[in-house]
């Protein structure tokens, strides 16, 4: 939706209860200037879009075991290249 700074001026209310569920762009002179939208629409779009991604048979201990053993891996490589950095300066 778009309307012009005066009709955003005059019906202020209406437009941020509107801005909940679209965006809505403000113009001046004909050339959009500003944007009013829901600052959470980003992080619900995001949630949607990970629906489905964890497999419906594992649960969520499962799913923090594995996110923690991944975390683990990427930690002792890091280790392991330090290691080998030291080695070589030494």
């Amino acid at each position: 939706m778009s309307i012009t700074a005066a009709e955003l001026k005059l019906n202020l209310g209406k437009y941020l209860q509107l801005a909940e569920s679209e965006d809505i762009f403000i113009t001046q002179n004909g050339k959009v200037v500003a944007k009013l939208s829901n600052p959470n629409a980003d992080r619900v779009e995001m949630a949607k879009s990970l629906l489905g991604v964890i497999p419906a048979d594992i649960t969520l201990e499962e799913s923090r075991r594995e996110k923690g053993r991944k975390c683990m891996k990427a930690l002792i490589d890091t280790c392991v290249i330090v290691d080998v950095l030291q080695n070589f300066i030494v």
